[in-house]
């Protein structure tokens, strides 16, 4: 009997991620150039080609980036990291016509209580008003559970309680950052697992750092354990000791 193989999906963000890079910043034709190398070159699924509200020159860059992609068949393609803040950064998006927004919400209750200082509960009721008015404007999402890893470490009942409340609103990809690259592969496998087994039938992107030089193991753990997607740049750029390589995960 054949057996059945599961498709990855390869986010590429050496244009967001990878641009946190000590010494590495991109012209907006720079950006351009990228992005259409690895959509139509490299063919990788998705791109993620900014930040929202950073700056002129990232608005100028994403905007330049979209009208290409709009033009070229590519638009559902390219990703705008947002946050949860009054809807600032969904109109930075739908400004520059972008499409979708990787929303950026606390997956550790650390997080939520000393970054934001509010409670889990008063969280989830800003993620939903914000989800609300990306399907009012024609926005797609994507969330990003920040410091996942250590919350799953510290404060597991907590990230079940954030998924748990979101998993019925329209939420394309529930995205799952080791931020400080702090997992082993063990850790990962496990992790990812517990996602995928509570909420079956939701898809999971694994966002690795190589911070112990473990994020290609990662991936290939986060893999076996059911999530459907990975993320990665260019030769692995990226703050601190960078991000998961795009060539190590590829061929594999």
């Amino acid at each position: 009997m054949k057996k059945s193989v599961m498709y990855i999906e390869i986010m590429d963000t050496t244009l967001r991620d990878g641009e946190q890079t000590s010494g590495v910043s991109y012209t907006a034709m720079e950006k351009l150039n990228i992005a259409k190398m690895l959509l139509e070159e490299v063919k990788v699924d998705r791109i993620e080609v900014a930040s929202a509200r950073i700056s002129d020159g990232e608005f100028e860059a994403a905007s330049k980036i979209v009208k290409w992609a709009d033009e070229n068949g590519y638009l559902e393609k390219i990703e705008i990291l947002g946050f949860v803040d009054n809807n600032k950064s969904l109109d930075w998006i739908n400004k520059a016509g972008g499409k979708v927004i990787n929303l950026l919400c606390k997956g550790s209750l650390k997080h939520v209580q000393g970054q934001l200082r509010k409670t889990p509960e008063e969280h989830v009721n800003d993620i939903k008003s914000t989800l609300a008015y990306a399907r009012k404007i024609g926005i797609s999402v994507n969330v990003y559970f920040e410091d996942w890893s250590n919350g799953m470490r510290n404060s597991p009942d907590y990230v079940l309680f954030l998924i748990n409340a979101l998993k019925d609103e329209p939420i394309n990809r529930f995205m799952l950052p080791d931020t400080l690259g702090v997992l082993n592969p063990d850790e990962t496998f496990t992790f990812v697992k517990q996602m995928v087994d509570t909420f079956p039938g939701k898809k999971f992107d694994l966002h690795a750092h190589n911070d112990y030089d473990l994020s290609v193991a990662n991936c290939f753990a986060g893999v076996k354990a059911g999530a459907t997607g990975l993320h990665v740049t260019v030769n692995g750029l990226g703050e601190r000791a960078g991000n998961t390589p795009l060539s190590s995960v590829v061929p594999c």
